[in-house]
Formats: C-alpha cells, structure tokens, sequence
C-alpha cells in the first residue's frame, strides 16, 4: 500500500521564551516537558496513529532541523519508535525555505534511489526527471513543538482536509481560541457546507489585546496553528509564482548539497541556502493564495510558547492555586505560583502570582503577566556574555552527555555518561590533559597504540597531546568523572581522527 500523506516536521526554532530549560543548544521541542517525553517525540506519536495501517512499512518520516540538532531530533523520533531522514540547514531561514526545500528532496528521493552510490549519481539527473514521480503526494508540515494531547482528534483534522489538498487547496489547521491571545496569529475563516472545512478569508498576525477581544467576540476566528496539508506540486508552484527568486536559491542549495557518506539518508542543504529570504509561509504565500481551505482542531491544543503555557498543561492546581513541578514548596500565603524544581528545595513564603523555575546554572524568576517576556532575559544575558543564555551545564551528545560540575584556574571537572555500545571520537588535545574515573560500568579505552579495559572505581591518565578514544562496550551506562587540567580548557581544543558519527573531517 502507497503511503497517502507524507508527513514533514519543522524542528527549527531556539525556544527563548521557556528559558532556562530551553535554551539554543537544547531548544523546547527537544526538551522532555511532559512525562519524560519531548513535544518533538509527542508530535511523533500523533503521527504513529495517524499514518497506522497506510504503509506496508515504516512509515516515511522527514524531520528539518539544524545540524547541530540532528542527533537531538533523531533520538526524540527514536523514542517514538521512528526512523526519520534528515534535512540539514546549515542556517534557519524560516518555514517557507524549509517547505520548499523538503519538497523539492521528496520529489528528488521520488525519482532515485534513497542513499548510497546510485542515489549521489541520480543527482546528476536532470531535474525533469528525478520529480517524474511525487508530484501529487500530500505533504504534511507540522510544527515540532504543538502540543494535542488527543491523537485521535489530530488524525480527524488531518483526514477531513484531505479531499481538498487532493484538489489542488492548501489546507492549513485552526483552533477556536479560548482567549484573546496576542502572541499567536488569527485566521478568519467562513464554514463551508461539509460541516468539516470552512473557506479562508483573512489572516491577522498578532493583534493587540482590544483587537483580539473583538475577534473572540465575533467568533469567527480561529487561532494559526501552523499546519498545513498540500500536494508538493501545489507548494512549489506557490512560490514560483510568488516568491521565485526564493525558490531558484532553494533549489540551488538543494543542488549543493550532499549526502553525509554513502549509506546516509539524511541530506545536507548547500551553502546557497544561508541567502535564501527568512520569510514565514504564511507571509510568503498564504496571505496572497486563493482557495484556501481550514480544518478545524478541537479539544486542548497550545505551542506550550510560555511558563504559563506550560504550568497549566503539566501540573494541578492546588488549595491556593499554587502548581507546583518537583521539590517546591509553597508556604506563608503563597498563591497564584508556579514553582518548578526539580533537583532541589524550592521555598516560596508570602508570594503572589509568581513564576519561579530552577535548574543547574540558572534560575527564572518572573511576575505571570511578564511570562510573554523571557525573550529579553536571554537577550539580555547574551549582552553580558553569560554561557547560560545558550546552553546548559549539562550537554547532549550522540554518545550520551556531559555534565561540568566544577570548574576553576586551569581545570574543569565533568561527569560523563556514555550509552551502551557507544563511542566517543578518536582524538586529542593541545593544551588539557585528562585524568578518566569509572563510577559505574565499563570503559574501553584507547591511548596512544595502547587498547585496555578499566572497571568500577579505576582510573587511567590521559597525556596532552596524545590520541585517545573513550568507548562503552557494556549493556549499561558508563559513568565518569573526567578532570582536565591545562592551559585552555574549551571544546574548541578537539582534534578528531575518526568518529562514528560523521564529525571528523
């Protein structure tokens, strides 16, 4: 059976507004908010339910993202038990770069083969005749980071839109508000006779509050929520009559780009792409297209874009109206608090309507009604050069993470995780050397020509300047306290030879 719809989702986006968890190096839709489970890995499983029974095998999934996230974005659809391709963006140039350039490579896998040699030689076909095939598959464009707890309902919205995509509409999703939002964009829309899909008549983007009031009011507005479901031919003759010179430099930089190595599926845009316009689609073509059909998403649905968001989906309110996430503690009149905790103590005595959420480096302290505003913290922790505006003390890897605990004059200590089976790259350093302790499980280590194992409670010296590999050949993570000490302590001072994970030159 051919798969009907082929699902796209846009993991871009740094997150800002629910720092301190989200950060650029670890952005909300990777972050596991709700059970364990990221919105990435939720968005995942909608799709698992969506796409069940369509496809006599795993069903096609392509996830857009930036290189830096790749192995963020591949683990999240993992959990879900996909598989994904990857497309690459050497920069985030907005949704309407990104659509353009997931069609273009639908159509171009279509056309050849998916990876090794013969699909780098298929490249080399005219682009007449890598799209023969794919032009009319539906493609749906999801956000990474909505949150429909409903599977069901998610599926319904997508399959009444359907029929029209098949005729040649965009169809794009909306949710009766439930309050006069002016973060979000509005679509008017007029309820056409199938019950199901009503017909676009207007977009507003972020109104302000008295303007939002009268939408709710008028009832005939439905928030944006970033969805859309339209042929790939469709797509791309929007922008080539709309946005041309957008789509020449997207397929230019499809033309550039690369496959990682020979049995890689996932693909790596062109340099071309950094010039593309940054321009949403909805400002690129849906605002200026005809025949635009809406499907309507009922029940909860929000794009969790603030603590507030995010203190009403994950936490009961309690006597006082307080919600509290972990280890705080809320006392002496506090009411009104959201107090997210969850490594330590977190006491609040005699406060109001407060947002208050801790982590390992930083803490966010704010008034509700300044929720909106945690974008400027960030900009103005970037101002001053604080590392915690960025990233995390702990930091994901493709082999596990680390964790810097401590630091001071010419030394940094971490405590490493490695995952079963993996490996680090093999390396060295031109100004640290590195003192290695097992906490737990098993080490594999590489010095120099010299191959050994070290156990539980064990240490082994790493001199400056010599090659050197850590690998976990255990069924259990490998813990490690790792001591550096030297003259320049960053992870710019890495000199890769060979790494399993494509990051050596």
């Amino acid at each position: 059976m051919n798969q009907l719809i082929y699902p796209i989702i846009l993991c871009g986006g740094s997150g800002t507004r629910l720092w301190p968890l989200s950060r650029k190096q670890f952005p909300k839709q990777f972050v596991p908010l709700f059970s364990g489970k990221s919105l990435l890995t939720l968005t995942c499983e909608r799709l698992k339910v969506l796409l069940a029974g369509e496809a006599s095998q795993s069903p096609s999934l392509q996830l857009i993202t930036g290189a830096d996230h790749r192995f963020l974005a591949r683990e999240a659809a993992h959990a879900a038990g996909l598989d994904p391709v990857l497309l690459l963006e050497p920069e985030g140039r907005n949704t309407a770069a990104a659509m353009a350039a997931a069609a273009l490579l639908h159509l171009q896998r279509k056309g050849q083969p998916e990876s090794g040699k013969a699909a780098h030689e298929a490249q080399q076909m005219p682009r007449g005749e890598q799209v023969a095939s794919g032009h009319n598959d539906l493609l749906l464009f999801l956000p990474a980071d909505n949150y429909i707890p409903d599977a069901q309902e998610f599926a319904r919205c997508v399959h009444d839109g359907i029929t029209w995509a098949r005729a040649g509409h965009w169809v794009i999703a909306g949710v009766r508000p439930s309050y006069p939002a002016t973060g979000y964009g509005y679509i008017q829309a007029k309820e056409l006779s199938d019950g199901k899909t009503s017909e676009v008549l207007r977009f507003v983007e972020k109104p302000q509050l008295q303007h939002a009031l009268d939408m709710l009011a008028q009832g005939d507005f439905f928030w944006n929520a970033g969805m859309f479901l339209v042929r790939a031919q469709v797509l791309l003759e929007s922008l080539r009559t709309l946005r041309p010179e957008l789509l020449a430099q997207v397929e230019q930089s499809v033309d550039q780009g690369h496959y990682p190595s020979d049995k890689s599926t996932d693909f790596v845009l062109g340099e071309a792409f950094k010039q593309v316009e940054a321009i949403s689609i909805d400002y690129a073509v849906l605002e200026h297209q005809e025949d635009l059909r809406m499907v309507r998403i009922e029940g909860v649905w929000s794009d969790v874009g603030s603590w507030t968001s995010v203190a009403q989906l994950t936490t009961e309110a309690d006597a006082n109206d307080n919600r509290i996430d972990g280890h705080g503690i809320a006392a002496a009149g506090t009411k009104h608090c959201y107090i997210r905790a969850p490594h330590r103590p977190v006491v609040a005595l005699g406060l109001d309507n407060l947002l208050i959420v801790d982590t390992a480096d930083a803490v966010l302290i704010a008034h509700q009604n300044a929720s909106e505003h945690v974008k400027q913290a960030v900009q103005a922790l970037e101002t001053q050069g604080f590392s915690q505006a960025k990233a995390h003390r702990r930091v994901a890897r493709p082999w596990g993470s680390y964790d810097s605990i401590d630091a001071g004059d010419r030394f940094l200590v971490k405590r490493i995780t490695v995952n079963p089976g993996a490996a680090l790259s093999l390396q060295l350093h031109h100004h640290r050397a590195e003192h290695w302790i097992v906490v737990r499980g098993t080490a594999r280590v590489t010095r120099g020509n010299d191959s050994y194992l070290i156990s539980e409670n064990e240490s082994t010296f790493i001199p400056l300047g010599v090659k050197h590999r850590l690998e976990n050949p255990g069924l259990v993570p490998l813990e490690m306290i790792e001591v550096q000490s030297g003259s320049f302590l960053s992870e710019e001072d890495i000199v890769r030879f060979s790494d399993q994970y494509g990051r050596a030159p």
